[in-house]
C-alpha cells in the first residue's frame, strides 16, 4: 500500500493536521476484551471530530500482543470505524501500532494492511540494541508494506535516544507519511524538524506531537530551519497523542483554535499559552509523572470510568494499577480546570455509543 493509494479527503485532512488519539483497551472485570465499550469508544472518538485513530501502540497496552489479542481488537476497532463513520457520512485515518522485530513488525504490518488500515506507527523499541544501519533497514522493509508513521519516543516508556543522522536518513525513505516525535525533549524534537527539511522532505513529511507535556507550544511554533536551499518554515500539524484519548472534543476543539489563529496571523493570547500549562499539569495527573509515569495507562482509563466510557481501569498486567495519590491528582486537575473536560459532551451522548 502506498501514500497515493490513501482516501484523498482522509490524507488532506492528515496534511492539514488533526486530532489521533492513542485508542485504549476496554477490559472487563476479568481482564477480556469488552467489545461493547470499545465500541462506544471509537464512537466518541468520531463524533468529537478526530481525524484519526491509532490503535495497537502503547495506550492500547504493547500486551495485546502477548495475549494474542493484537489481530483481535485491530479487526474490532477497524470494523467499527467504518460502521460509524458510514453512519455519520465521515473518513478517518486508521493508524495501527506496528512493533517488535523486523519478523514481527512484518507480520503486523501485513496483517493491518489486510484489516483496512492506511498506516502504520513504527515503534523500534525493540531494536535497542541494532545500529543505525539496522535501524532504517527495518523500516524500508515495513515502508514497503505500507505507509509509515516515524516515532521518537521517550526513553522512560521504553524508547530510546534516535540522533540527527537518522531521522535525516529516516526522512529520505519512500512511502513515509508524518512522523509523531514524542522524545519529551525540545532538543530532540529540534533534531526531527531540522532532519527533514534538511532531507528536503518538509513538504512531504507532516510533522506531529506526540509530546505530551508540550501539546500548545508544539502546535503553535513555527519553526525557521536554515538550510543549503535557504529558510525553511515548518509547523507541527496536530497532535498524536495519548493524552488526546481522553477529554477528546476540547482537543478538537483546541486544534481547531489554533489552526484558526495561525491562519488569522493575529498575536498569539496570553490564555492561550496560560491554557497550554494548565493541559501539561492535567497530563503529569494522568500520566502519573510524579511515579515516572507507572500509572500512565490507568490513568486513563480512570477519567474514561468516570466518564462511563470506561467499566473500570483494569489492565492485562494485573500490576499496572493507579499508583497511591493519583486518583487524588486526577479530582485536583478534574476541580482545577473544568474548562478542559468534556464530560457534559460525553453524558449527552453516551446511551447511542453503549447502545
Amino acid at each position: 500500500m502506498k501514500i497515493q493509494d490513501i482516501n484523498k479527503e482522509i490524507l488532506n485532512s492528515f496534511r492539514k493536521g488533526c486530532v489521533i488519539p492513542a485508542v485504549p483497551l476496554a477490559l472487563d472485570e476479568n481482564r477480556k476484551f469488552d467489545e461493547q465499550h470499545q465500541k462506544a469508544l471509537i464512537r466518541y472518538y468520531m463524533d468529537a471530530g478526530v481525524g484519526g485513530l491509532a490503535v495497537g501502540v502503547h495506550s492500547t497496552q504493547f500486551e495485546i500482543r502477548e495475549h494474542g489479542m493484537f489481530e483481535q481488537v485491530l479487526s474490532a476497532v477497524s470494523s467499527e470505524i467504518d460502521s460509524w463513520a458510514t453512519l455519520r457520512g465521515r473518513t478517518i485515518l486508521k493508524v495501527a501500532g506496528v512493533c517488535g522485530n523486523t519478523e514481527q513488525a512484518i507480520r503486523e504490518a501485513r496483517y493491518a494492511v489486510s484489516a483496512g488500515y492506511h498506516a502504520c506507527l513504527l515503534s523500534l523499541a525493540a531494536l535497542k540494541e541494532k545500529s543505525m544501519e539496522e535501524l532504517l533497514s527495518h523500516c524500508r522493509q515495513i515502508a514497503a508494506i505500507m505507509p509509515v508513521i516515524g516515532f521518537y519516543l521517550q526513553p522512560s516508556v521504553g524508547g530510546m535516544a534516535l540522533p540527527y543522522d537518522f531521522w535525516k536518513e529516516f526522512a529520505a525513505i519512500p512511502n513515509v507519511l508524518g512522523i509523531k516525535m514524542a522524545p519529551f525533549n525540545r532538543y530532540k524534537t529540534f533534531d526531527v524538524v531540522r532532519a527533514v527539511c534538511d532531507a528536503g522532505k518538509e513538504n512531504e513529511i507532516t510533522l506531529y506531537t506526540g509530546n505530551d507535556d508540550n501539546i500548545v507550544p508544539d502546535l503553535l511554533t513555527e519553526y525557521a530551519i536554515s538550510t543549503e536551499e535557504g529558510i525553511k518554515k515548518v509547523r507541527i500539524k496536530g497532535g498524536l497523542l495519548g493524552h488526546w484519548c481522553v477529554w477528546t472534543r476540547k482537543a478538537v476543539e483546541l486544534l481547531n483554535e489554533v489552526h484558526a489563529l495561525l491562519d488569522s496571523g493575529k498575536d498569539i493570547p496570553h490564555e492561550l499559552l496560560t491554557r497550554g500549562v494548565q493541559i501539561t499539569d492535567t497530563n503529569a495527573a494522568f500520566f502519573d509523572t510524579a511515579n515516572d509515569f507507572a500509572g500512565c495507562i490507568p490513568g486513563l482509563h480512570e477519567v474514561l470510568r468516570r466518564q462511563g466510557l470506561f467499566k473500570g481501569t483494569w489492565c492485562l498486567n494485573p500490576h499496572e494499577v493507579l499508583s497511591p495519590g493519583q486518583e487524588d491528582e486526577i479530582t485536583r486537575v478534574y476541580k482545577a480546570y473544568p474548562h478542559l473536560n468534556d464530560d457534559a459532551f460525553v453524558s449527552g451522548h453516551l446511551s447511542e455509543w453503549l447502545k
